[in-house]
């Protein structure tokens, strides 16, 4: 197990970094005698530290090994007054998180509790689910193909690459002032993973210290667990950026023409159950 020490040092080491344990970072930790499995499961309960769930009470923590050997991490947020599909389970959180550091890959997951049937199906969508492994306390490392057998994907409906395969959808927005955090949503607009509905959707929220995070869509084949942009955003800001949602002073949604599965109304609605800053919303044609 971990001292308090060596957590404090991580917290801050993953703090610098601007959310996230580098490689070189637990390069240090396992040559010093832990092995990798030990110290995802050992970090579970920092990972919870950053989970909003209230109205379940169940807090979900989730470290997330990407490809480049840097650490990542997820917890759960729930949305008061909304259906219960809306929130964001914690293996969502811990790809979201390495996605925004540009990973294209995750090797293992530790968990605090098994995952769910909707957390397998996403998980499913990844470009490494075919050898994705599950780490739970007490428990071996376990493949995600076992966890999840005869599975439905991308396959099934004529999708290659999977999620965290790079996007760049090349759109372009009607105006020439765009402000920075406008910018920014196309950005991640351009970057979302929407290969059944080609629905391509980002959102940017910016702080009161002028800090912009963003988020992507992140369809799923079989569209319940996909994510929505927000969603993203909102794991961004609490876990990679160290924010609150009361630090929220502007929020911007851009989202393809005549999108077949529009992120407007939802966005809208969710953001009014953590801020009440207003949604600016801008649609991006493909140039």
């Amino acid at each position: 197990m971990l001292t308090q020490e060596q957590l404090a040092s991580i917290e801050s080491a993953r703090q610098a970094a601007g959310g996230f344990l580098p490689a070189g970072e637990v390069a240090k930790i396992i040559a010093a005698g832990s092995a990798i499995e030990q110290l995802m499961l050992d970090l579970i309960p920092l990972a919870k530290t950053f989970a909003i769930p209230p109205i379940s009470n169940f807090f979900v923590g989730v470290v997330a090994l990407g490809g480049s050997g840097s650490l990542y991490f997820g917890a759960n947020y729930e949305f008061p007054g909304h259906a219960l599909t809306f929130c964001i389970h914690g293996e969502q959180a811990a790809t979201v998180q390495a996605l925004s550091f540009n990973e294209t890959g995750i090797e293992m997951l530790a968990i605090s509790a098994a995952p769910c049937g909707y957390c397998r199906q996403f998980l499913n969508e990844l470009t490494t689910a075919p050898t994705l492994k599950i780490i739970l306390p007490n428990a071996p490392a376990t493949p995600l193909t076992v966890l999840l057998p005869a599975a439905f994907g991308p396959i099934d409906l004529g999708v290659t690459g999977g999620l965290m395969s790079p996007q760049s959808h090349g759109m372009t927005l009607a105006m020439t002032d765009a402000d920075d955090a406008v910018r920014a949503a196309l950005d991640a607009a351009n970057r979302s993973y929407a290969p059944y509905s080609a629905s391509y959707a980002g959102v940017a929220l910016k702080t009161s210290d002028g800090a912009i995070v963003t988020g992507s869509v992140a369809e799923n084949a079989a569209f319940n667990p996909s994510m929505s942009p927000l969603e993203a955003a909102v794991v961004n800001l609490v876990i990679g950026a160290g924010r609150k949602y009361s630090d929220i002073v502007d929020a911007v949604l851009v989202e393809a023409r005549d999108s077949k599965a529009s992120q407007s109304g939802v966005t809208r609605e969710i953001l009014g159950t953590i801020t009440q800053v207003p949604l600016r919303i801008y649609e991006a044609v493909t140039a």
